[in-house]
């Protein structure tokens, strides 16, 4: 079998209960077959808490009234860790935060920025990201798969990373090829016409697709009231989706209200939407590179949202193998940047006029905790 992991994931290390935040709190741990077995023979005082804190018909750990997991003690360290020892931990704590796609043949592993360290890795990574492969003696099968499409679905995620990496073209404009590319291969899927899929990939990298895709997004950025209510209809969209944290709920309204207003009429709501984003830009532009707040210095901002959708992109878009669903996924990961972007934005309004990476990290895991951890609304943004 070939695994496939990114260039910084050796780099990991669990920052424990140094953690700004934690894995184990939040959401539901749900508990693998094997390790329930193991834990209903152990013994001991230690056996009749566990007993007491699995809900064993459902397989997930009891959580505290502020759902926090039964063994997350007050210093933020497992209590089952320490006792037992790391092998006594189910598989989903074992792996985190490590997220694995299968395929025929194939195990991708990449690290979830819905952990802070994970996001801080990721984030102030300045290089194109490189995914490493290596293989090892194991052997699966899949029913109902289609090593065809998925071949295509492979070639088409390399074009688009290497569409995504080349930064001598705007962001935006890297953004809206990807979108067309997998728009087109999306009707080649749904007509079964897999064998013509060559041709779009081939498209998608030509001077020409390039021009015509920047010529859009430049009339797209005139036509501020289209670009305000298309921000706001995506943004509030986002109030849909099954909410994993009480706290996510309020930082949604802040944003809506700093960015899109609550109160006036649509045309100064407009006016001030555009005049923030301008004087985001022009602020970006003069002092974020160069770290004024701070002394460290950031890596550029197109970098740090570029890094955000080839985490995206490479997660999720093979997963269309299953569903037949391309076109979604491209536009999840997208979507899901631009958004981070917005709550960023709306996080510099508040801070006035200062934002730094702790503020980026804090906005990218928040979100990745409430998207990627929760089937339910990875299938609504899908």
């Amino acid at each position: 079998m070939l695994y496939s992991v990114s260039d910084y994931y050796a780099d990991f290390c669990c920052t424990a209960d140094k953690c700004e935040d934690t894995c184990c709190a939040g959401w539901q741990i749900a508990i693998d077959y094997q390790s329930l077995k193991k834990y209903r023979n152990v013994e001991g005082e230690f056996g009749k808490r566990l007993m007491k804190s699995i809900r064993w018909s459902k397989g997930i750990f009891r959580q505290t009234g502020d759902k926090r997991c039964a063994f997350l003690n007050e210093n933020n360290l497992c209590d089952m860790y320490t006792e037992l020892g790391r092998e006594s931990l189910c598989r989903t704590c074992r792996l985190y935060p490590r997220h694995v796609e299968e395929f025929e043949g194939v195990r991708e592993i990449t690290l979830s920025v819905s952990c802070p360290e994970v996001a801080r890795l990721l984030l102030t990574h300045e290089e194109p990201v490189r995914f490493l492969t290596f293989e090892k003696d194991r052997e699966e099968t899949y029913e109902d798969f289609d090593p065809f499409l998925y071949s295509w679905l492979v070639d088409a995620r390399e074009v688009m990373l290497q569409i995504l990496q080349n930064r001598e073209i705007d962001l935006r404009v890297r953004a809206g090829l990807i979108l067309d590319l997998a728009h087109d291969l999306q009707v080649r899927i749904n007509r079964e016409e897999l064998f013509s899929c060559g041709d779009v990939l081939e498209r998608y990298q030509t001077p020409e697709a390039e021009q015509f895709v920047r010529r859009k997004s430049e009339e797209d950025r005139r036509r501020l009231v289209k670009q305000y209510g298309r921000a706001r209809r995506t943004f509030l969209r986002l109030y849909q989706l099954e909410v994993l944290r009480e706290e996510w709920h309020q930082h949604l309204l802040e944003t809506e209200e700093i960015l899109f207003g609550l109160e006036g009429d649509l045309r100064n709501r407009v006016k001030r939407y555009g005049r923030i984003h301008r004087e985001f830009e022009k602020w970006v532009e003069t002092e974020w590179t160069n770290g004024a707040e701070k002394k460290e210095k950031h890596p550029c901002w197109q970098v740090i949202m570029e890094q955000l959708l080839v985490y995206f992109v490479y997660t999720y878009f093979c997963g269309a193998v299953y569903d037949g669903n391309a076109y979604g996924k491209v536009r999840m990961s997208v979507i899901s940047v631009f958004l981070i972007s917005e709550m960023l934005v709306a996080r510099w309004v508040k801070n006035e006029q200062i934002l730094d990476m702790d503020d980026v990290v804090e906005i990218v895991y928040r979100y990745s905790r409430e998207i990627e951890h929760s089937d339910r609304n990875l299938e609504l943004l899908d």
